[in-house]
C-alpha cells in the first residue's frame, strides 16, 4: 500500500532530495525560468507553488518557513516583495511546465519550468551585472596602470 508516499524518490535519500529541490527552487525564483528534466520539473512545481503561497500570506511565520526551506535571504526577500505582489490576485497556478524535447546524451525528457507572467530580464541578470562590474574594474585597473607607467 502506498500510504503517505506522495512524492517521487529520484533514487536518492530524503536529505539529498530536499537539498536538490531547495536549490532548484532558488534557481527558479532567481532566474524565473530554468530547463531541467520533466519529472524534476513536475515535482519542483509543488515546492515553488507552496513557497509563493507562503509569500502571499506575508506573515512572519510564513517568512520563517520559506527561509528554512530556501536558505537564501536574497531569494526570500524577492519572493516576499516582488513575487507576492505579482501573484496576489492569482489563486494558484503560478508555474508553467513546457516539454522541451529530449536531451542529446541520454535521451531524457527535458522541460522548461517558468513562472507565469515572468520578468524576461530576470534570467541571467546577476551574471550580467557581475560581468559588467568585472569589465569596469579591469578598465579602471588598465587606466591606472597606463597613468603610472612613464612614457618613454
Amino acid at each position: 500500500m502506498k500510504h503517505n508516499d506522495a512524492h517521487r524518490r529520484f533514487n536518492m535519500p530524503k536529505s539529498q532530495r530536499r537539498a536538490l529541490f531547495a536549490n532548484l527552487t532558488n534557481s527558479l525564483f532567481t532566474h524565473e525560468q530554468i530547463t531541467i528534466t520533466l519529472p524534476r520539473a513536475k515535482e519542483l512545481r509543488t515546492f515553488a507553488e507552496s513557497m509563493i503561497t507562503y509569500a502571499k500570506k506575508g506573515d512572519l511565520n510564513s517568512r520563517r518557513l520559506a527561509l528554512s526551506f530556501l536558505r537564501d535571504k536574497e531569494v526570500v526577500s524577492k519572493l516576499f516583495s516582488v513575487l507576492a505582489e505579482r501573484y496576489k490576485e492569482r489563486n494558484g497556478g503560478y508555474t508553467r511546465v513546457i516539454k522541451a524535447g529530449y536531451r542529446f546524451g541520454d535521451c531524457a525528457p527535458m522541460a522548461v519550468i517558468e513562472l507565469v507572467d515572468r520578468d524576461v530580464n530576470a534570467k541571467g541578470f546577476k551574471d550580467l551585472e557581475r560581468v559588467k562590474a568585472e569589465r569596469e574594474a579591469a578598465a579602471a585597473a588598465a587606466a591606472q596602470n597606463a597613468s603610472e607607467t612613464p612614457a618613454a
